[in-house]
């Protein structure tokens, strides 16, 4: 199902993440079945872009990062085209092929990922996904199936960058 619709760029005006789209009520709940808020977006026709839908107090939105409001040049109150659809996706984002190849290689590992949270999981492969260089993605792979692996499927941020600097040293 694709809804599609004129949106306008708001600010919430508290924080970094205050760029936003407002999404209208009708369009939000039809596009949650089973309470899942993920979504494909393109705006201005650009995507798709992997996104979840949020409720605010008075309404639904899409939270915009600052490097996407540069990319698209968008400023407070520009009308865009929005076009929203379910994201069926397993993890909510495209699972990079080195990633997904080092998984279906490593039982232990893709068993430690399976076991964490859907966000956890989404946090990991944007971890890899946002990197352009094909070694570089492997590379951050790699540290992530061997940081899940040391701490028997405990994530911890903060090892794990530790493990992603000692693989970009090889």
């Amino acid at each position: 199902m694709t809804m599609e619709y004129l949106g306008k760029v708001a600010e919430f005006g508290f924080n970094h993440w205050s760029t936003h789209i407002p999404v209208p009520e009708q369009i939000a709940v039809e596009l949650m079945q089973n309470h899942n808020r993920r979504v494909l977006v393109w705006i201005k026709n650009e995507g798709p872009l992997h996104m979840a839908l949020m409720k605010g107090k008075d309404y639904w939105y899409l939270i915009l990062n600052k490097e996407l409001v540069k990319k698209l040049n968008l400023d407070e109150n520009t009308q865009v085209s929005i076009r929203l659809e379910k994201d069926l996706s397993e993890y909510g984002h495209e699972v990079p092929e080195e990633f997904q190849v080092l998984m279906d290689q490593d039982e232990e590992g893709m068993e430690y990922f399976s076991s964490l949270t859907k966000g956890k999981q989404r946090s990991l492969i944007y971890l890899v996904t946002k990197v352009k260089n094909p070694e570089s993605r492997m590379r951050k792979s790699l540290a992530i199936l061997h940081h899940l692996k040391s701490a028997k499927g405990k994530l911890d941020f903060r090892q794990l960058n530790e493990w992603i600097k000692h693989y970009n040293n090889l």
